[in-house]
């Protein structure tokens, strides 16, 4: 189960370059249910994901399989919609959470969004963003990646 915050933050945090970054590009087979192959780049690493989601905004089920580089190429060419394409830095929170701003590229640069991800609905419940988190969009689900994947452009 994935239980997440997400907010649109409306300008580029300092220091970034002292936070872990990989770089992602991911695409949509089908938006409703949510089937998703992402790559992910870190240093010379690079992982293929298969992401199954469920409904929901803020609370969904999320089924995550490994796959080859080779099956990652074989299903991006069933993408429906446009391929995401970001940088993902990984902040430290207090208590143990961590920030994962996304600074989106191509034609949805300008675009930064933050998700932190909690254990459980009261983790959830109290936890106080940092202030330069900025609008709570959670609830919004024009910033879910499968969303955006949709949008010629970000504004």
């Amino acid at each position: 189960m994935e239980i997440e915050r997400k907010y649109r933050m409306r300008m580029r945090p300092e220091h970034l370059e002292m936070y872990s970054v990989c770089h992602m590009t991911q695409g949509y087979i089908c938006t409703e249910p949510v089937i998703r192959v992402r790559s992910i780049r870190h240093d010379k690493q690079e992982l293929y994901v298969l992401t199954v989601k469920g409904t929901g905004l803020v609370e969904r089920e999320e089924f995550e399989l490994s796959l080859s580089k080779e099956q990652y190429e074989r299903l991006s060419q069933k993408v429906d919609g446009y391929v995401i394409e970001k940088n993902r830095y990984r902040i430290p929170l207090e208590g143990g959470l961590v920030a994962e701003l996304d600074e989106f590229l191509g034609r949805l640069q300008g675009l930064w969004l933050v998700e932190v991800e909690f254990t459980s609905r009261e983790a959830m419940a109290n936890f106080t963003p940092p202030q330069w988190f900025g609008e709570d969009v959670s609830h919004d689900g024009t910033f879910q990646n499968s969303r955006l994947s949709q949008m010629e452009s970000y504004r």
